[in-house]
């Protein structure tokens, strides 16, 4: 098994250099910080085209043990803090309620996406979001004020990452949703996801991100582009469902 030391060693004192290139997307590593079901698919769907992965949770490295064996030499476990660090394109995703565990100093002056949903069930009722005076991301960005949150793959079921990509063109291809205030970090992100195997729509500022949260028409289910924009329009706050 890969532990946090040998990401030090063989991945991270690297990095520095690698973020400067022409190259980067091509170069990147995926650093996660949450490894539950979209997490885990995530590194799957990231090895799978060719990136190192970096992946943690709040349980410590050896918890992961399994999952990086099954992911083979290009992933290694990591805390939180290191898994920030060696990504060049950093993945939040934990649940809501531990945003603010989330280390803010390695993830400065990087693209970090957020796959966040509200869930007061799980997550305790947060009044800014009952109110809906911001959103998931926009708390987010507001925790990590210097780096540049896109908010993605939070619509869509974590079984389908891995099974549901398709190649760049093809008909009826599955389009995903973004949002964001940083437009050099949208577009990485979207030719990520291109990369990935979905057409992708932005749906603007962070500030919007609330047409793809839970309980809209694109929360879930298979969209194309037109499709999703159709339902990003038709999006309602929840105070309007009432």
């Amino acid at each position: 098994m890969f532990v946090a030391s040998h990401a030090r060693r063989q991945g991270i004192g690297h990095l520095a250099e690698r973020r400067t290139g022409a190259n980067f997307l091509a170069m990147a590593t995926i650093g996660l910080i949450g490894a539950g079901m979209i997490g885990s698919q995530l590194a799957r769907l990231a090895i799978k085209n060719g990136y190192q992965v970096v992946i943690s949770n709040s349980r410590g490295p050896a918890t992961l043990s399994a999952l990086v064996a099954e992911l083979g030499p290009k992933a290694c476990a990591a805390t939180p803090a290191e898994a920030g660090a060696a990504g060049d394109i950093v993945v939040v995703t934990v649940p809501l309620k531990a945003y603010r565990t989330i280390p803010a100093e390695p993830l400065a002056g990087k693209i970090v996406i957020d796959t966040n949903n509200y869930y007061p069930q799980r997550d305790g009722h947060i009044p800014e979001l009952d109110n809906e005076s911001t959103t998931t991301a926009e708390l987010l960005q507001r925790h990590l004020p210097t780096s540049k949150i896109v908010k993605a793959f939070n619509h869509i079921h974590a079984a389908s990452l891995t099974t549901e990509g398709q190649p760049a063109g093809t008909k009826n291809r599955r389009a995903l949703v973004i949002a964001g205030d940083d437009e050099k970090a949208k577009a990485t992100v979207q030719a990520l996801i291109d990369k990935f195997g979905f057409d992708v729509v932005d749906a603007g500022p962070l500030k919007e991100g609330w047409r793809i949260q839970r309980d809209t028409p694109g929360y879930g289910p298979r969209r194309t582009a037109e499709e999703i924009r159709g339902d990003l329009a038709a999006a309602k706050r929840y105070a309007e469902m009432k």
